[in-house]
This record gives C-alpha cells, sequence and structure tokens, in this order.
C-alpha cells in the first residue's frame, strides 16, 4: 500500500495513530536483571549469562535488554532462587544441585554422583522426560527453567595430601558444590559448601584440606595449584552437570510469544557454548599445570567402589521420603541405565581405542 493510499483510507486518526505508534512500541521495550551464582573472573561459566544476554539483545533487534551481574553484586551466590521466587529480580544463571538444602530433587536438573555425563543429560531433558519432570518440579518455587551451559565431566579436586585409599578421605574438610557432599559424607569426608570466589583464601588459609570446582581452565585461573599440588580425578559427583537458566514465572508469562522464542534459542546457544568452550580449553590448561609441578592423581578403585555403594542407598533413601524425588529419579535412573549400555557399546569402545593412539 502507498503513503499517499494509506493517507486518503485512514484519514486524520490513521495519521495520529501512525504518528505515536514508535513511541508505543518504543515504552514495550523488555528490561531484565540476570543474576549469575558465578564471579567475574570466571570467563566460561559467568560468560554463559553474557552469551545469552547478548543473543537475546541481538534476536530483539534491541528491545529485549539483559544486564547481567555477578555473584554477590545483586544477590549472594546461593540466593538467587529466593531472589527469583519474591520477583525481586527476573532471571538468574546457576548450577541447580545448589539448592538440595530446599529439595534434594533440585540436583537432578544439575549433576548427582554417579549420575549422567553431559551427552546423556541432554538426551533426558531434549528428548526425554528431564525438562518435563523438572518443570513441573519448578512451579513449586516459582520458576520457569531453561538448559543453559554444561561442563562435561569436572575433576576431582584439589587436596593438600594424596588420596591413596578411602582411608585418605576421612575427617577430609572438602569444598564440594551442593549435592554431592552429602554422599562424600557418607564416607568419612567433611564437606563445605563455599562459593567459587571464595575457595582459593580458604584453601591457602587451611579452613578447607581439599577444594573442587571445575577443571584445569577454571582451576587455574583461580590458582589452586599453588596451595594444593594433587589434582584427583574423575570427579564422580560431577559427570555431565548441566547449568539452567532460572525466570520468575510471573515475568516469563508477561513476555510475547517472539521474546519466548528467543530467550529459549539464546539460552541454548548459550548451552552449547559453554561446553564447546570447557573442551577447547582445558587441554592446553591440564598441560600447563602438570609442566608447573601439579601431580595428577586417579582416585583409588577403593574410594570409587564406596561413593557408588552410598550413593545407590542414599538414592534409595531419599525415594522413600521425597515424593518429588521419587518421581524425577525413577525417570532418570532408568534413562541412566538404557545409556549406559548404549555408550558402553558405541562411544567408550571408540573412546578406549583412540586414546590409546599417539597421533
Amino acid at each position: 500500500m502507498t503513503r499517499r493510499a494509506f493517507v486518503q483510507s485512514a484519514g486524520m486518526a490513521g495519521i495520529l495513530a501512525a504518528g505515536v505508534a514508535p513511541a508505543v512500541h518504543a515504552q514495550a521495550a523488555v528490561r531484565w536483571r540476570l543474576s549469575s551464582s558465578f564471579p567475574k573472573a570466571l570467563d566460561t561459566i559467568y560468560g554463559g549469562a553474557e552469551v545469552f544476554a547478548k543473543a537475546v539483545n541481538q534476536m530483539s533487534g534491541g528491545k529485549f535488554v539483559i544486564s547481567v551481574h555477578a555473584a554477590g553484586e545483586i544477590t549472594p551466590a546461593f540466593g538467587v532462587v529466593d531472589a527469583i521466587q519474591q520477583g525481586s529480580i527476573e532471571a538468574a544463571h546457576t548450577a541447580p544441585y545448589y539448592f538440595f538444602g530446599k529439595d534434594e530433587t533440585f540436583a537432578l536438573g544439575c549433576a548427582i554422583p554417579f549420575g549422567l555425563n553431559s551427552r546423556q543429560m541432554n538426551a533426558w531433558v531434549f528428548e526425554g522426560n528431564g525438562y518435563n519432570l523438572m518443570a513441573e518440579f519448578y512451579r513449586n518455587f516459582n520458576i520457569k527453567h531453561f538448559a543453559m551451559g554444561n561442563t562435561g565431566v569436572q575433576m576431582g579436586g584439589w587436596f593438600r595430601k594424596e588420596i591413596k585409599s578411602l582411608a585418605d578421605m576421612r575427617g577430609v574438610k572438602f569444598r564440594i558444590g551442593g549435592f554431592g557432599g552429602r554422599v562424600l559424607e557418607r564416607i568419612g569426608v567433611v564437606p563445605q559448601n563455599i562459593p567459587g570466589g571464595e575457595i582459593y583464601s580458604a584453601l591457602e588459609k587451611g579452613t578447607i584440606d581439599a577444594a573442587e570446582w571445575v577443571g584445569p581452565y577454571d582451576d587455574q585461573k583461580l590458582g589452586f595449584n599453588k596451595v594444593a599440588p594433587n589434582y584427583h580425578f574423575p570427579g564422580f559427583w560431577e559427570g555431565g552437570p548441566q547449568l539452567d537458566l532460572y525466570i520468575n514465572t510471573r515475568a516469563y508469562d508477561a513476555l510475547s510469544s517472539e521474546n519466548k522464542a528467543i530467550v529459549e534459542a539464546a539460552a541454548s546457544l548459550a548451552h552449547v557454548d559453554m561446553q564447546s568452550k570447557y573442551d577447547g580449553r582445558n587441554p592446553a590448561a591440564l598441560r600447563q599445570l602438570v609442566g608447573s609441578g601439579t601431580k595428577l592423581v586417579r582416585f583409588p578403585k577403593d574410594v570409587m567402589d564406596a561413593a557408588f555403594k552410598e550413593a545407590m542407598a542414599y538414592y534409595s533413601e531419599l525415594s522413600d521420603k521425597n515424593a518429588n524425588w521419587k518421581k524425577v529419579y525413577a525417570d532418570y535412573a532408568k534413562f541412566r541405565g538404557e545409556q549406559n549400555v548404549w555408550f558402553r557399546i558405541a562411544e567408550a569402545a571408540f573412546d578406549d581405542f583412540m586414546q590409546q593412539q599417539r597421533f
């Protein structure tokens, strides 16, 4: 339709409406605050929220702006769920297992000892029942969620003294994030739940004996190798920890359908981006750590066996007393069993061969 035809048919009312439309549209711009559970120094895990916010801005043509705030700027690292529930922030980026104290079921949205690896977690969330089951659970907390990041399997942490047997684990004051501490406590460890930005000072002062965070790239940045030389592996409590975007349900429901689609697409982009960065950057960081004197130590078999036994017993106990856990874990456990059959046949056989080759 030409401008002349539009004016003739719409008259003065149409002209006025067209004149005010841009102003009305400008007022409809969306601005959110997102609180991260991570410090800015960790460009990979904190950066996941920045990747998300940038994508939202670009896809919306600058009409949907999200400001990202590090742990402590608006809310404490472990205070984001309360802030989401209360509506004091619109969104948060966090590790769900931090909030196992509210309900152990939170951990199933992130990682549990001897759980799913990152690819299996993706399959459970995006193809299996994982997303719907967790969404049903999160409604109790006024949360809408999307998967937004995964580190891949993590390292087992930094120890002042080498762990040579199960006996060496007993009494160790170990910084371990979230739910995994419940299982390690059952084999004699004294778990300490400390935010990422406070770990180094606690390890340096001797307040704790050991600490785990993520893996070589982040751990090198935090300098743990300077105060604890023994780097144990694997982090059997974090085979594929998923980070989540949490959104206040009222804030999410107020979005247009277009902006809801933008949020989902941007979260998926950030989800893939994070693990790609970790997988790309960890090898070089590990070489540098070993070159500077870090000692790589595999956890002894008796530690792994004891932890596995206690983990399975604990999950059974939780199913007897927590209906939320029972419902979600039953599906999770069945999915894990089926995935491990497939991965043992294909992935593990291929990986075992390839990792013995020299290129």
